[in-house]
């Protein structure tokens, strides 16, 4: 039987001096919403997704409003492997026929939102699971690449069962799978679900949790990350080829949230313990901070 570490004052003291630190962000963004965008390595360590869980039940303890939205790229991959369907993508992006469809639909909202919202309400926290065509809640069309098949993107975000929802005190949790007008499901990107969600509510934040340390100068280096950049930075970050490959739609998905009224983004890594609360309630942040330039 192992036994507890004996603590020493100094260990003490830190503790305070972090929590004394915390303070002041939580009496600033307390009734303010924060949309978080879960995925990537947070979702399939277990321990990073307690660590994760954590911190929404956390926020929602200390007055804050989230809203979770979510991927499971990973998890579609091993159920259409399961069902002997093979995975392709075309310009990064999932080719989604209608047998991949069913699959994309039955794992995000049947396996994944569900587990999702088990998990929160575990661990204290009062959680509902959506997906886009609940309540009529994400309006979706064809992103229009040819030969991907039924990927979409938002036209609209109806925000009155969020709202609701927020208002009473609930977690909603929601899966990027929405249907157009005649009601052909559409897999949307989850980065891109979270910023018009975030968008539409008005957040104070968007957080993306990533596989990354943030925006790095040079890639291969985590030590060149950028900590804070505003609107127009992020901008010329992406036009001079700083911000490349898999990090420009994400950059840009901020972009587009911070130009309709959220009032900052964030990308950070989700593979550091406890990234969420580390980068809301400390000064120093551990990721990205994409601001409006009057933030």
């Amino acid at each position: 039987m192992s036994e507890t570490p004996i603590r020493t004052p100094e260990d003490y003291a830190t503790q305070v001096q972090v929590l004394s630190e915390a303070l002041p962000y939580i009496q600033q963004f307390a009734g303010r919403t924060v949309v978080i965008k879960y995925g990537g390595a947070a979702m399939k360590d277990g321990s990073l997704k307690e660590h994760v869980i954590n911190d929404i039940v956390f926020m929602s303890y200390v007055g804050i409003r989230p809203v979770v939205v979510h991927g499971g790229g990973p998890e579609i991959n091993s159920w259409l492997t399961k069902l002997n369907i093979e995975p392709q993508f075309k310009n990064g992006l999932r080719v989604t026929d209608a047998p991949t469809m069913d699959v994309v639909e039955m794992v995000l909202v049947g396996r994944v939102n569900k587990d999702l919202v088990s998990r929160i309400n575990q661990a204290g926290g009062n959680a509902v699971g959506l997906c886009g065509k609940d309540g009529k809640l994400i309006y979706a069309r064809p992103q229009g690449d040819e030969g991907i098949g039924f990927v979409g993107e938002v036209s609209g975000v109806n925000i009155h069962i969020l709202e609701t929802l927020v208002n009473s005190g609930y977690i909603p949790v929601v899966s990027s799978v929405a249907a157009d007008e005649q009601g052909q499901a559409y897999n949307i990107n989850a980065d891109t679900v979270a910023g018009e969600i975030a968008a539409a509510l008005g957040a104070e934040k968007l957080i993306l949790l990533t596989d990354t340390s943030g925006i790095l100068r040079d890639y291969k280096d985590p030590s060149t990350l950028i900590p804070r950049v505003d609107i127009q930075g992020a901008r010329k970050l992406i036009e001079d080829g700083v911000v490349s490959g898999g990090m420009i739609p994400k950059v840009g998905c901020c972009v587009r949230s911070l130009a309709q009224g959220v009032r900052a983004a964030h990308i950070i890594d989700g593979r550091v313990p406890h990234a969420i609360l580390l980068e809301t309630f400390t000064n120093a942040g551990i990721g990205s901070m994409i601001v409006a330039s009057d933030y």
